[in-house]
Formats: C-alpha cells, sequence, structure tokens
C-alpha cells in the first residue's frame, strides 16, 4: 500500500524563520502531471532545508492529473509554497525562468519534481552560494562521487556524449552542464533572463552560455534516483532542441533560432540525400535522375522532423499533415530545381558525386525556409 502523507492544518516556521518574514532560498519545481510526487517531495523538502528561510514554488503547465489543485490545496495551509499554473504555454526553461522571477529571494534553486534529484544535497548548494563562494551551485552526476543511478548503459553514454558537446561550447570546465539540479543567485537570472532562450529542457547550460563572463561555478555531486510515480519527459524532442540551442549560442545573435533548427534539420536530410543518390547511383542510375530522387526523399524526411521539432509550436496534424506535405513539395520545388541544375552542373565539371549533391542542396535552403516559414507553417 502506498504510504500517504497527511500535512497538518497548521505548519511551525523554520527555526531560523522565527520573527521575520525574508526568505533566503525560493526552490522552483516546474511541473507536468506529476501529481503522484508532490507530498513526496514536499516533505522530502521539508525535511532537507531546516533551518533555512525558504518557499516553493510550484510551476505547472496546465497538468491533466490534478497536480495543481494538489499543490493548492496544501497551499491553504502553508504560506510557503505557491502555484503558477500556467495555460497555453509549456516547456520547462521557461517554467524555470517565470518561477525565479516571481520570488524576492536573493536565491533560487531549481528541482525537478520527479524526486531523480538527490533535495539532501540542497542544503550544501545553498551554503556554497550563500557564503558567496559561487555564483552558481550545480548538483553533479559526474564529479567524483556522483552517478546516474540505474540509468541503462546506452542512456549514460548519450548522457556523456550530450555532456561532453555541451562542455565545448563553454569556458570554465564544469562536469555535469546538463544538469537540472542547481542553485544560483536570483540577481544573476534577473540580468541574463533577455539573452535566455527559454526553449528546451536545459535552463542551466542556457544560463552558462548566455553570461557575458564566466560564472563562478561550485558542484556537489549526487547520485541520480529512478523515477517512482509519473512518466519521463525525456524524448528526442528534448534533446533535439538541446541541439539547437547549442548552435544558436554558438553562431550568436545573427541566425534566428528557428532558421539554425531549419538549417540543422537540413544538414540532417543532406545525410539522407546522399545517402539515397549513393545507393541510386549504385543501381546503375544516371545522376540526373538518381539527384531527383535523392532530392523528393530528402524533402519528406525534412518535412517530418521540421513539423516535429523546428515549428513545433505550429506543429500540422491529421489531415493537416498531407496539406502541408504537399505545399512544402510545392515550396521546395523551385529550391529542387536549383538542387538538381546546380548539382548536375557540378557533376558535370567532373567533381566528386557527394561534393555534387551538397552543393545541390545548398543552393535551395535559404529559400525553402523562407517560403515555407509563410506558406507551409504560416502561423494561425
Amino acid at each position: 500500500m502506498k504510504n500517504v502523507i497527511v500535512f497538518p492544518a497548521t505548519r511551525a516556521i523554520p527555526a531560523a524563520a522565527e520573527g521575520s518574514d525574508t526568505t533566503d532560498l525560493a526552490v522552483v519545481i516546474p511541473t507536468y502531471n506529476e501529481h503522484d510526487n508532490v507530498e513526496t517531495l514536499i516533505a522530502a523538502l521539508d525535511t532537507a532545508l531546516g533551518g533555512i528561510r525558504y518557499e516553493l514554488i510550484f510551476v505547472d503547465d496546465w497538468s491533466q492529473d490534478g497536480t495543481a489543485d494538489l499543490v493548492r490545496s496544501i497551499a491553504r495551509t502553508r504560506s510557503d509554497i505557491r502555484c503558477i499554473s500556467r495555460f497555453g504555454r509549456r516547456g520547462l526553461s521557461s517554467a524555470v525562468i517565470e518561477g525565479m522571477l516571481s520570488t524576492s529571494a536573493d536565491i533560487v534553486a531549481v528541482i525537478d519534481a520527479d524526486m531523480q534529484h538527490d533535495e539532501s544535497r540542497l542544503g550544501a548548494m545553498f551554503d556554497l552560494v550563500m557564503r558567496g563562494e559561487a555564483d552558481v551551485a550545480v548538483g553533479s552526476r559526474y564529479r567524483e562521487g556522483g552517478g546516474c543511478g540505474e540509468w541503462s548503459a546506452r542512456r549514460v553514454q548519450i548522457s556523456r556524449a550530450a555532456t561532453r558537446l555541451a562542455q565545448l561550447a563553454l569556458p570554465n570546465p564544469i562536469t555535469d552542464p546538463m544538469s537540472g539540479f542547481f542553485v544560483i543567485r536570483r540577481d544573476i537570472v534577473v540580468e541574463l533572463a533577455p539573452r535566455l532562450s527559454q526553449k528546451g529542457f536545459k535552463i542551466l547550460l542556457d544560463l552558462l552560455m548566455s553570461a557575458p563572463k564566466p560564472l563562478r561555478v561550485s558542484e556537489v555531486s549526487y547520485v541520480f534516483r529512478t523515477r517512482e510515480a509519473g512518466v519521463s519527459k525525456l524524448s528526442t524532442a528534448v534533446m533535439f532542441t538541446c541541439l539547437i540551442m547549442l548552435l544558436k549560442k554558438a553562431v550568436g545573435r545573427w541566425i534566428p533560432m528557428r532558421l539554425a533548427a531549419f538549417l540543422t534539420v537540413g544538414l540532417l536530410g543532406l545525410g539522407v540525400h546522399l545517402g539515397v543518390l549513393r545507393l541510386a547511383l549504385l543501381a546503375g542510375w544516371s545522376f540526373t535522375v538518381a539527384q531527383a530522387m535523392a532530392v523528393t526523399v530528402a524533402i519528406a524526411f525534412n518535412f517530418s522532423l521540421n513539423n516535429a521539432f523546428t515549428y513545433r509550436d505550429r506543429r500540422l496534424k491529421g489531415f493537416r499533415i498531407l496539406a502541408g506535405l504537399a505545399s512544402f513539395y510545392a515550396v521546395c520545388a523551385v529550391g529542387a530545381a536549383a538542387n538538381v541544375g546546380m548539382g548536375s552542373l557540378v557533376y558535370a565539371a567532373g567533381h566528386r558525386w557527394w561534393l555534387a549533391g551538397a552543393a545541390g542542396a545548398v543552393a535551395g535552403s535559404i529559400w525553402n525556409f523562407a517560403m515555407s516559414s509563410w506558406f507551409t507553417w504560416r502561423r494561425r
């Protein structure tokens, strides 16, 4: 039988907070369908943060399982718990930022509601920032003493690969820049807020990459725990959005986020294009016919990824997908003509097949982005 935690009608104010309304720490907890974890997490944080003047801010993205209702029912008896309900928008990063900006506490923390972060490490992380030893204290899975718990070998490999990629983009060495468990001074968040992409799940990485000068970071090791309730929000879309953010930060403010995503999809599509082209050439088809086939397949591939990721906020569903695909083919027709023509010219000039294919693919990319934004995924 599952343990049920009953909250008393009143709650004693932590000793450190007696006689004062000041809040030293605000713990921001983004939620989406985390009803079964709420009471357990609150009880765990109450134990971990004893002696600290704190408040818990749940930022809920319109959960359908009663998460927000449960938090509000608890908050009626506790002034140190609040719930921000968001409708019509969703995303972990933007939820965290909204929660951080809603408090008057000087220091803010971020922790997931799924109980996978070790809340007992929050006190040590808070002390590092409170004493001025760090601007940011990060819970690290990869520092000595930390770990990924019961993750599969494949998931560990993917996580470490993403971590190494993120580390290349940062000026200072951090073992776990992809962590979603950290403590930071609120004034830093306020300063960096206009620079943040607010996309994806990796808000810490966004903060570190957006700072005009390197932030002082200390890391506290912890072991990642296994989720006991709810469903993981980690998906391919999350990892892809993170990759787009890294690309966007790398190229600076000159390329819009959506264009960066479109170009990244285009690079993946180029791989598909070249693969189909190579197979068709091996089958004995002429280059012109093989290039046309590769273009056709690559356009369908690019449409699928762009619909799922690049234009996620305008995603086409149902029968609109078919109309959208037809529109995308029509938009890309001019680009495809330039693609085939350019590729054929380069190939006829004696260059290698892959260079000819790449030249053709690049020729129509900007046209495809501009026109598809207007016709295929036009905001309604």
